[in-house]
Order: C-alpha cells, then sequence, then structure tokens
C-alpha cells in the first residue's frame, strides 16, 4: 500500500501517475467537500486555492462551503447540508473540538470519510480506538504548540528578554488557538524576566480586541508585547497599540499572515508575523482523501511548516509565497 508521500512523488512525475489502477477501472471521478472554519478568512481562502490545486491534478472535484463566521452553532447546519449531498469525503476544520464530534459522527456514521485540517476534535489522537473522537482518519494542520512557541521567542527577543506581555486570544475550546496560547506559555518560562498576564479573550471580535488592548495598557502603563494567536486578535491588538499612542513600543507578534498583517509589518504597527502554509493544508487534505478513496493508506497526522516574517524579509521572494490570498 502506497502512503500519501509516495503518493505525492507519483504525482510530481507526471499528471494521471497518482491514480491507482483499480481508480483508472473504476474511472469515478470524486466529489471531496471542504468546509472552512470561516469562509472570510484569507488563511482559508489560501487552503481553499490548494485544495483546488490538488484536486484539479487528480481529477476530483471540490466542494467549498462554509459559514461567515467561526461559530459551531453556523457551522454545524453547514456540516448537515454537506452530508446531505453525499460526498466522496469531507475535509472540515471543526470550530469546536467537543461540540463538532457528534454532528462528524453522523458523516462517518453514513460511510463518508472525514479528515480534520488545522482544527481538530477531541484530542486530535485518531484511529486510536480510544474515545468517541477518534473516527476521523486524519488530521493536517500546522503544529500549533510549536507556532506559539516560535512566537514566544520572537516576542521575547523584540521586548529584550524582559517586561510584561500578554496572549490576545479567541475563546477557550478552540483546538489550534489553545495550543498556540500553550506553546507560548510554556515557552515564556524559559525567560524568568518575561512576566506573562491574564490571557484576553475576544471571542474573534477585532474591536473588542483592540479595547482590551488598552485596558490592559491602561492597568500596565509598562506593557511591552502582545501576541495575537489569530488573525483577528493580531488585527484588533496591532489597532489597540496605533489607538494608545505605542506603536513600536509595544511589540505586536501575529500569528497568520493576510495582506492586512503584512501590511502593518511594513508600517511598523506589527513587528513579527508567524505564517502557516494552509495551501499546503488543503493540498495535502485532498491528496489524503483522494489516496484513501483509492485504496492507498494514509498517515493520521501531517504536519505543515511556518515562516516567519519581519521587515528585514517580509519582501524576499522566498517569504512573500506565503503571505495569504484575498
Amino acid at each position: 500500500m502506497k502512503t500519501i508521500i509516495s503518493a505525492l512523488a507519483a504525482l510530481a512525475l507526471g499528471a494521471g501517475i497518482l491514480a491507482s489502477p483499480a481508480a483508472r477501472a473504476e474511472d469515478k471521478k470524486f466529489t471531496i467537500a471542504l468546509i472552512p472554519g470561516l469562509t472570510t478568512d484569507g488563511f482559508y481562502i489560501t487552503m481553499r486555492k490548494g485544495a483546488e490545486a490538488a484536486a484539479k491534478a487528480v481529477g476530483a472535484d471540490l466542494v467549498f462551503q462554509g459559514a461567515p463566521e467561526f461559530n459551531p452553532v453556523l457551522q454545524v447546519p453547514v456540516l448537515d447540508a454537506i452530508i446531505a449531498r453525499k460526498p466522496d469525503a469531507i475535509l472540515i476544520a471543526p470550530t469546536d473540538k467537543v461540540q463538532l464530534v457528534q454532528p462528524l459522527k453522523k458523516a462517518a456514521d453514513a460511510g463518508i470519510p472525514v479528515i480534520t485540517v488545522d482544527t481538530f476534535i477531541g484530542t486530535g489522537k485518531y484511529q486510536s480506538g480510544a474515545g468517541d473522537a477518534d473516527f476521523p482518519l486524519a488530521y493536517i494542520a500546522s503544529d500549533n504548540v510549536l507556532g506559539g512557541r516560535i512566537a514566544a521567542r520572537a516576542l521575547a527577543k523584540a521586548v529584550g528578554e524582559k517586561g510584561k506581555v500578554y496572549v490576545s486570544n479567541v475563546k477557550p475550546g478552540v483546538s489550534t488557538t489553545d495550543q498556540r496560547e500553550e506553546g507560548f506559555k510554556d515557552e515564556m518560562k524559559n525567560y524568568p524576566n518575561i512576566q506573562v498576564l491574564e490571557t484576553q479573550y475576544n471571542d474573534d471580535d477585532a474591536n473588542k480586541a483592540a479595547s482590551q488592548l488598552q485596558s490592559v495598557f491602561a492597568r500596565n502603563p509598562d506593557l511591552d508585547g502582545v501576541f495575537g494567536a489569530n488573525l483577528f486578535s493580531a488585527l484588533g491588538a496591532a489597532n489597540g497599540v496605533q489607538q494608545a499612542g505605542q506603536s513600536g513600543k509595544i511589540k505586536v507578534v501575529a500569528f497568520d499572515a493576510p495582506p492586512s498583517i503584512v501590511d502593518n509589518i511594513k508600517t511598523g504597527l506589527v513587528d513579527i508575523a508567524i505564517a502557516q502554509h494552509p495551501a499546503e493544508i488543503g493540498y495535502y487534505g485532498v491528496m489524503s482523501a483522494y489516496a484513501h478513496l483509492t485504496g492507498q493508506s494514509i498517515p493520521v497526522l501531517i504536519g505543515t511548516g511556518f515562516t516567519v516574517m519581519d521587515k528585514s524579509n517580509v519582501d524576499q521572494p522566498e517569504v512573500a509565497r506565503f503571505i495569504y490570498k484575498d
């Protein structure tokens, strides 16, 4: 049985080589659905482009459907509608690691393979035979704990390894941002002269994140830095720094790299961005689904990388290619 890695290598040699003899004989055109965390975020737009490239390469149809907000209440009806269409496989970025377990179980019970991308359900450890959330075939994402650690190192360096910092986060229960905060705080233990203040949760509202920055600064006029654990947290925190008249003084590390964050790097409002590689996530998601559907084995966990962007390198082609699409 080929692994997804060997399947990808075969694809690189020429279109059509990936397909197994059985798949060629059946001549089946698969439909793969991609349900993002939300449809308007550059991260998921870029993921879609990677998924479309993979679907085109293997001759599959890609269905992209999601909600306008990162919210399980809005995502579940979208998932139910996709299940009713009976695609051959579902790729999904679950908006809650607990609330999406049973809705996704409906897909698995209907015989539709499930792969989670970017975020996970349960513990993210699948096919283990443990717990009620281990049924997805694979989890494809950045190593978010590592991403949080990278952000902590970058912010520590930016503030001279001393002072006060805090995390601007979405809300508890989102697998990716939980892990980024975990990695950030764990790494900050290596910097005894940095005090990590209480996390501020903004419900994915950039305006709320901006107000929170100003409130934290009012209580701590010696605030040195903030880590925005996702796009809206980072944009809001950066705007709050500007509104407080502290641009360049309060350092901002952003997770994710849409054009708006890159613009802020160039103006000096944001100091550093940790760019994920969402196109790779979408590409490997479709390739993994296709490999499974054509009788090949796939890894349970596939990790993708990061690129650290700052003012000194953001215009370099090898770095700029990881700026998200809008």
